[in-house]
Parts: structure tokens; sequence; C-alpha cells
């Protein structure tokens, strides 16, 4: 029994259609649902808009440490418009970051960082 081009043609198409579509749905659910959430303090020291395809702003936050301790840094993106407008005028300042960890985005294509900053209050 032979197996006509015809329906090989349609198996690889499908195949390649499953992969397109799951790619997409694991894609969006690690976009939409959130690992964790948590707030951050510190100093806005660098934000800038980035990306290839996906504008997204990127910026990193100077947490402020215990007495004695190193400084550490907190890496960040922003996809909402209004709230890089809100972080714009911070910069600089003393603010609280709050933030949606979203694990396992599968490329940088959508933010550099899987923190994705969804408020910012004024601590100044």
């Amino acid at each position: 029994m032979a197996i006509s081009k015809g329906k090989v043609a349609t198996g690889i198409l499908g195949v390649v259609a499953l992969v397109v579509v799951g790619f997409a749905a694991y894609t969006w659910v690690t976009l939409t649902w959130s690992y964790s959430r948590g707030e951050r303090a510190g100093y806005v020291q660098k934000f800038s808009q980035k990306g290839w395809l996906f504008k997204t702003w990127e910026g990193e936050l100077q947490m402020i440490p215990v007495p004695g301790s190193v400084p550490e840094k907190f890496f960040f993106s922003v996809r909402d418009d209004a709230v890089a407008q809100k972080l714009n005028g911070s910069v600089g300042k003393k603010v609280a970051l709050i933030y949606e960890q979203h694990k396992g985005v599968p490329t940088t294509v959508f933010a550099e960082t899987e923190y994705f900053v969804t408020d910012v209050k004024a601590l100044e």
C-alpha cells in the first residue's frame, strides 16, 4: 500500500501547525499568568525603551540595602506605557515597584527579564 505525496504533505503541515499553535498557547500562558507577585523599594537608576520587534521598557532598580551590606540591583521590564510614564517621572527618586514574575517566557522578544512592573508608588 503506497502513501500518496499529498497525504505526506498534509501530515507534515498538520504537525507544523500543531507546533506553532502549541508554542503560541504556551507563550500566551506564560505572559498571562504570574508565578509570583511582590514589591521592591529603591531608586530607579536606568530606564530605557528597547527591543527589535516588541518595544518594552527595561530598567534597573538600586535596592536599599541594610546598613553594612552590599547594594543589590533589581532588573525589571515594563509593558504598559502608562506605568512607563509614571516611572520616567521618578528616575532618581525613591520608589516602590509592584511587579509580577512570569517564569518560562520562551524568548526575550517580549521582555529582557521575567519581572514585569505593573505599578509604581512614589516614596519620596
